[in-house]
């Protein structure tokens, strides 16, 4: 039976294990199990599409896919057992983050992946200064500025699951591009995920992406149409390879890293607040800040390991919510299974093999889930009257144009193109000086905390690899 308490805010709280509570090894085992398979393909996807569409580490997904499990896992654990002031001591757990992935996509074929990772290492610290100074941060970044960005995001990566839908991240030109058997296993990963994400309730529903996925898989080798040499010649054992790429610092694409840290700070916000609310309190200063600095220290960790920057899932706050289990241990046993696993190159090697038009049906439902996310925090936080909608326009008018024609900006120097040729940049910019310049709503237009009503039943995170939010799926 759930217990009943109330917190200090005196809402009420039905949870079977609270934060410190230890469940038996016989439960927090699959409890911490169905937390790695509730995050698994977010977490995988950006280094299967970053490998994919960045020729200088063509050949290296089975590497870049443990190392993001290795680091996944060791953020998880960060977060439940803080080291000094780094973690929130809560069952936050982390993976690695689709904010990134459009821009650094864009960094890697211009600069280099040395520069993917120079940038991510030395912008890190941007996070930690929020979590430091927390309250002056996030008035300027109210839902309709986060709204915004969040939107653009899942936009401007539609493109990408397209491809890989079509069976080709090299895009059009590729051989096989848009085969009816590479459109028929994205179809079927697109049927069966909806299906279950519609159709039925509990933990189907929440892993639905998921076993989309896994069954596109199936079906894909059934046709013989999966590379399985890699598998057979992939050891047991690794050990991780620090800066194995190297690091380059290129200012433009450090700026433009620095700005998303941004965005996944708020939400780590949201994700720390819906994790608490569910014991029936605020989360504290000091979880928030821990929170916000574990996200740039073990970014910059992952940076230095050679895994895309990290931040928290807000599905598996949705987890802890729907399960009522919010104990620390049970997020830590899931980092310690996602740190065993990314240890084992035949565990990457698996998920390296898997063809491009099954990772683009759960990609394309992956991306447009962001969208919604964002379009949702919009509607349910803002009023869209004439100051908004102007706001809203603009900036998703800009934000698409640098998108859709690059060329505008060929006149710049280069990092300026690098910079302002990211719709994430330029939208979200446009939103964050049009929030302050127009008057009517002042810097804390909205409300400044991603609390009540944004986690879990409107997830604020952009990785977020569970279509619940579209679902409007209820506690």
């Amino acid at each position: 039976m759930a217990s009943t308490d109330e917190g200090d805010t005196g809402r009420s709280s039905v949870v079977l294990y609270g934060i410190e509570d230890r469940p038996p090894l016989g439960e927090a085992i699959p409890l911490g199990i169905q937390h790695v398979l509730a995050m698994f393909l977010g977490n995988v996807a950006p280094p299967l599409i970053l490998a994919g569409a960045v020729g200088s580490v063509t050949g290296e997904t089975t590497f870049l896919v443990q190392m993001a499990l290795i680091v996944a896992g060791v953020s998880t654990l960060v977060q439940a057992f803080p080291v000094g002031p780094v973690g929130a001591r809560l069952p936050i757990v982390m993976g690695t983050s689709f904010a990134f992935l459009g821009p650094l996509i864009g960094i890697g074929n211009q600069f280099g992946i040395a520069a993917v990772f120079g940038a991510a290492l030395v912008a890190a610290p941007v996070e930690m200064v929020m979590g430091v100074s927390l309250d002056r941060f996030r008035h300027y970044f109210p839902p309709l500025v986060t709204g915004i960005v969040v939107m653009l995001i899942g936009l401007t990566l539609i493109p990408t699951g397209m491809n890989y839908a079509a069976g080709a991240s090299a895009g059009p030109s590729a051989q096989g591009y848009g085969s009816f058997t590479n459109l028929g296993l994205a179809g079927l990963v697109l049927v069966v995920t909806l299906v279950l994400n519609q159709f039925f309730e509990g933990f189907l529903r929440v892993i639905s992406v998921f076993v989309g996925i896994a069954v596109g898989y199936i079906a894909a080798l059934a046709l013989g149409v999966v590379d399985l040499s890699a598998v057979g010649s992939a050891g047991w054992i690794t050990v991780p390879v620090p800066l194995k790429y190297g690091l380059a610092f290129e200012p433009s694409a450090i700026l433009t890293v620095a700005f998303l840290y941004v965005i996944t700070g708020m939400e780590t916000i949201g994700d720390i607040s819906g994790t608490v609310s569910a014991t029936g309190r605020d989360a504290t200063q000091d979880e928030m800040r821990g929170g916000l600095i574990a996200d740039g220290v073990m970014s910059a960790f992952g940076a230095v390991f050679n895994a895309l920057p990290n931040t928290s899932f807000s599905q598996n706050v949705g987890l802890v919510n729907f399960t009522g289990v919010a104990s620390r241990y049970v997020a830590g046993i899931g980092g310690a299974v996602l740190l065993v696993l990314g240890f084992v190159p035949k565990v990457g090697a698996i998920v390296s093999a898997m063809p491009d038009a099954v990772l683009g049906g759960g990609a394309l439902i992956l991306f447009a889930m962001i969208f919604s996310s964002g379009a949702r925090i919009v509607a349910q936080n803002v009023t869209l009257d004439h100051r908004n909608s102007t706001i809203l326009a603009m900036s998703m008018a800009l934000g698409l144009g640098v998108a859709f024609r690059p060329e505008v900006l060929q006149q710049f120097p280069t990092e300026v193109q690098t910079f302002f040729g990211s719709a994430l940049v330029t939208g979200g910019f446009t939103a964050l000086l049009l929030n302050v310049l127009i008057p009517g709503g002042g810097v804390g237009t909205g409300p400044t905390e991603y609390s009540d009503g944004l986690a879990p039943e409107t997830p604020t995170d952009i990785d977020e690899a569970v279509p619940e939010s579209a679902a409007g799926a209820e506690d």
